[in-house]
């Protein structure tokens, strides 16, 4: 199997964070994103590369929104890589993506997460290991169900192009990675989400790639246009800021992504950069019965099949 070609990867990868950037900015109408290129401490030969990370803060619609660019490269291949793929160890890996949470003020508006990502694992005398990954998932803290059935729809309507099995394989997959096992729920209502791609041939797992990474866009922008204006009070902000602490809680014990650049000696600022701004903690705490805030865990932090059976 011949080395892919990285540089058109690249280049989309660097398109894609500009353009989501500027929409995220534009739906905002305040704030805009402050830039921030990195390279990568390169004392030692075990570590390389670099990337650009852009986090919006304290605008009118976002609290925070951070997107990040990254094309690394190190001599081993990390704990976390090898773990659930032991045939990468002792392998060299050039690993590129962009990755993006959106933290937005507005309760009534979802969290939402993407990420899109291109990995090559190389060892002298033996054919290169190269996959894609990615997908996205939302996090609301009020659910309305038309947005979450439209953001399924839109995870469905790309994959198929793909293939029939591709959207019901992806979003079960997103369900399993994104849950809580201390807390038996998910982080939110799921999407989609594929990691070790290669079999449909190079230029096939781009294209798909591709289209999710264009896809989130059209996924969540309507969701947000719809409900940002939406009242709320003291109460569900306080609601919103305690269910963001589900959001710390899976990130620091269960990403691979967040594993992946801490274990690799990655930026730790560009890493952490998901973390919402504001997060609180109760202790035991639990909503009352037939409120909203129990609509959430008895309908909606389950996996679920949000669109009609065709």
């Amino acid at each position: 199997m011949s080395r892919p070609e990285v540089a058109p990867v690249k280049q989309f990868l660097l398109q894609l964070q500009e353009e989501i950037c500027q929409q995220l900015a534009d739906m905002d109408g305040v704030a805009s994103f402050n830039e921030d290129a990195w390279q990568r401490d390169e004392a030692t030969e075990s570590l390389g590369g670099g990337g650009r990370s852009r986090v919006l803060t304290n605008g009118a619609v976002f609290e925070q929104a951070g997107v990040n660019f990254s094309h690394v490269t190190g001599a081993q291949m990390p704990a976390s890589a090898t773990a659930h793929r032991p045939e990468l160890a002792g392998r060299r890996f050039e690993a590129l993506g962009v990755s993006l949470v959106v933290h937005p003020k507005n309760p009534h508006v979802p969290t939402s997460h993407a990420n899109v990502r291109f990995f090559i694992a190389e060892k002298e005398g033996e054919a290169p290991i190269w996959w894609f990954g990615g997908g996205f998932d939302l996090t609301p803290f009020y659910p309305v169900e038309e947005d979450v059935v439209h953001w399924h729809q839109t995870a469905s309507d790309l994959c198929q192009p793909f293939g029939e099995e591709v959207y019901p394989k992806y979003k079960k997959w997103c369900d399993e990675y994104f849950y809580l096992k201390h807390r038996q729920e998910t982080r939110g209502v799921g999407g989609l989400f594929f990691d070790d791609l290669n079999e449909w041939g190079f230029d096939r797992c781009f294209d798909f790639m591709r289209a999710v990474g264009e896809g989130y866009l059209d996924a969540y922008l309507p969701v947000v246009e719809k409900r940002k204006h939406t009242e709320y009070t003291e109460q569900q902000r306080d609601f919103q800021l305690y269910r963001r602490g589900r959001y710390v809680e899976f990130n620091l014990v269960f990403d691979r992504g967040t594993l992946f650049g801490l274990q690799t000696g990655g930026r730790t600022e560009s890493i952490l950069m998901s973390m919402p701004p504001l997060v609180r903690w109760e202790y035991n705490w639990q909503p009352e019965p037939d409120s909203l805030e129990s609509r959430l865990y008895e309908r909606y932090l389950k996996p679920q099949q949000w669109l009609p059976a065709s």
